[in-house]
């Protein structure tokens, strides 16, 4: 059942007791902590004709040697627009744009601007942030980013939010200042990663979803409960879990798991059996990174698409 609240975007990657496959950009196989970028418009139209649900950008202003890696390495914003032109109906994310680091206004016309030009497509994960040297390079205090994430999401949901019957002349007639455009339905899908500095129950309460990292399903699980007991005491009904996941499938379907970081080298068949893991643990969307691929990504891609993603009743069909 579609959620009339948010986009397409929201409705083709989450549904309840269902799991859904992504991709993060770039995708490619990359040993440099700076990609090569290459193909990518051709790649994500194949990850659309294919099925997969949606397309992750991450927010990586500065390239942090002692981290490791520059994400899609352009701008976010400028990037998913330039994805949005060249797509039709896959959901278009961030995972994460870091809100502390940026005036709300800014987000949030970015925000609105995407959603709007992409036809409801965007989903925004959002997060703190975890690299005081970019703080500093912005002049944001970095000790007071649990404060600030909270106004800057709050900002954005109040600006953004489209009310019923909506027109854009009404911010004329009103003689206010106001933000256009507004969400293309009622609201931009805000995704809060990790704890983000954080109570649960404030992330239960005011996000519109749970963004968190890879682990075995069984420590998942006991991640899924706490989500889960969070809105029950915040009153709230479901609301969907994510998680990214690097993998490395192997040419042999039957190749068992070795760790990589943050995921694994596997082949199709323990992949297919740690996906399902996952969704009856309560996952509802894994997005791949395929930094550490050894075939050609696109081969893994359609290998996925072919094998995996029919078990699962969550993937969406172009």
């Amino acid at each position: 059942m579609s959620n009339s609240k948010f986009g397409t975007g929201f409705n083709r990657a989450f549904q309840e007791e269902k799991l859904s496959l992504g991709l993060i950009f770039p995708i490619e196989s990359h040993e440099s902590p700076v990609p090569d970028m290459n193909n990518q418009v051709a790649l994500a139209q194949l990850a659309e004709q294919l099925g997969y649900a949606s397309l992750w950008s991450r927010d990586v202003p500065l390239l942090d040697p002692s981290f490791g890696d520059a994400g899609q390495m352009y701008d976010p914003w400028v990037w998913l627009g330039y994805i949005a032109a060249q797509t039709r109906t896959i959901a278009l994310a961030t995972g994460s744009i870091i809100l502390p680091l940026r005036p709300p206004v800014d987000l949030a016309k970015a925000a609105a601007s995407v959603d709007q030009l992409s036809g409801g497509r965007l989903i925004l994960g959002v997060a703190t942030g975890d690299r005081p040297v970019e703080y500093s390079v912005y002049g944001t205090d970095f000790d007071s980013r649990d404060e600030t994430f909270r106004n800057a999401l709050l900002f954005i949901k109040q600006h953004t939010h489209r009310i019923p019957g909506w027109d854009d002349q009404m911010a004329v007639k009103s003689g206010n200042l106001d933000l256009l455009p507004k969400s293309v339905s009622g609201d931009i899908p805000l995704l809060v990663t990790g704890r983000s500095r954080q109570t649960m129950q404030w992330i239960a309460e005011h996000a519109d979803g749970w963004l968190m990292y890879p682990q075995p399903a069984e420590q998942q699980q006991k991640v899924l409960t706490l989500w889960r007991e969070s809105l029950k005491q915040a009153q709230q009904q479901w609301k969907p879990f994510a998680q990214s996941l690097y993998i490395d499938l192997t040419d042999d379907p039957d190749q068992p798991a070795s760790r990589i970081h943050l995921g694994y080298r596997c082949g199709r068949h323990y992949l297919t059996q740690h996906l399902q893991a996952l969704c009856q643990c309560g996952v509802n969307h894994v997005a791949f990174n395929l930094r550490f691929s050894t075939r050609a990504v696109d081969e893994v891609m359609q290998e996925i698409a072919e094998y995996v993603m029919p078990e699962f009743h969550g993937h969406s069909s172009a």
